[in-house]
């Protein structure tokens, strides 16, 4: 395709803070690519936490309503406009939007654009874009806990905390992870000893399990509980936050919690137990240096996919629906009731 033709788009728009249920679906042209920039036909789209604080106006750098949620998107490439080598058309790639890729296309920046082999399905794919990357720097780049180690992974059965199971098992590690009880069954195939997180004695169980405390903790609540999982630590070990769940549904500012997060690991950091504290954040280093986080995010894709294409790790998908039905896409990876990520795809 010429990259002066414009496409006919369809797009999910969140117009402000709402239920699912105000979701709208809008038709519009999509103009032809600029220089640097490839039309991206979806092949597969999810529903991650991001997008559940997008609504309720609580992601920590979310752009001003109205606007196009999609966090991460696998897809085709249909046209390509000035300076991009035209042998990317017709081929497969991920890329990680932010906003944007809950539409059934859309520009991306070509230096965007990951590789995805045509042997591997579209829909396993983007269970592993934003969380596999995620999983594997947690792990590998963040912690880097050696073989023989003992971790504990909050949410165990989402879409960052199943693959970040997988990853540590695969590398050796022994892994608790918190999950309700219908999850159990889930955790335990992927190789974790599952632990209620609504028990009360929930961290005292934990210790149960690991008397000498663990390596890393990986905890992406945030809030005052952030403290019983600093505890849980060894000597020696790595608390990684990269999130603030707990308090999603708190009224007022998005930032704050996140700026007492911080001040909270600063302070930890500062004491003489040889332990540490890190925040994890996906984009860290992007406006820096573009160049070389993405070439971060490359390698670490590439790994993952490798992994998947070996049979290393399973994709969860929780469920997959069409672009339509993006309200009910959203509600039930807000129901807290699946295991894996929720995926649209395009119109059948």
């Amino acid at each position: 395709m010429n990259s002066t033709a414009t496409t006919s788009v369809t797009e999910i728009v969140l117009p402000g803070k709402v239920e699912p249920e105000g979701l709208e679906l809008r038709v519009r042209e999509l103009p032809a690519p600029a220089k640097g920039q490839v039309v991206l036909r979806m092949d597969a789209t999810g529903v991650c936490f991001a997008e559940q604080q997008m609504r309720r106006g609580k992601y920590y750098d979310q752009p001003p309503f109205p606007f196009v949620p999609g966090y991460d998107v696998v897809g085709t490439v249909t046209a390509a406009g000035p300076d991009v080598d035209a042998a990317v058309i017709g081929r497969r790639f991920a890329a990680v939007t932010k906003i944007g890729a809950w539409a059934s296309h859309l520009l991306v920046d070509a230096v965007d654009l990951m590789p995805v082999p045509d042997a591997v399905d579209a829909v396993a794919a983007e269970t592993l874009v934003v969380n596999g990357i995620t999983a594997w720097q947690l792990l590998h780049r963040v912690a880097k806990v050696a073989a023989g180690g003992t971790v504990v992974v909050l949410g165990a059965n989402g879409g960052v905390g199943s693959t970040l199971v997988q990853l540590a098992r695969h590398a050796g590690i022994t892994v608790i992870g918190t999950a309700s009880p219908r999850h159990h069954d889930t955790v335990t195939a992927l190789g974790a000893t599952p632990v209620d997180y609504r028990d009360p004695d929930l961290y005292a169980r934990i210790r149960e399990l690991a008397p000498d405390g663990v390596d890393a903790v990986f905890d992406h609540v945030g809030g005052d509980a952030v403290e019983e999982s600093w505890r849980l630590l060894r000597k020696g070990g790595t608390l990684v936050s990269y999130g603030t769940a707990a308090t999603k549904d708190e009224d007022g500012s998005s930032q704050l919690p996140v700026l007492k997060l911080f001040a909270r690991l600063n302070a930890w950091n500062a004491l003489p137990n040889g332990k540490s504290a890190h925040f994890y954040n996906f984009w860290a280093g992007k406006r820096r240096c573009r160049a070389s986080w993405q070439q971060r995010l490359n390698e670490d894709f590439a790994q993952v996919l490798g992994l998947l294409a070996d049979g290393v790790l399973t994709p969860q998908i929780a469920a997959e629906f069409p672009l339509s039905e993006t309200t009910a896409a959203l509600t039930l990876a807000e129901s807290r009731t699946v295991a894996g990520k929720v995926v649209l795809v395009p119109e059948a």
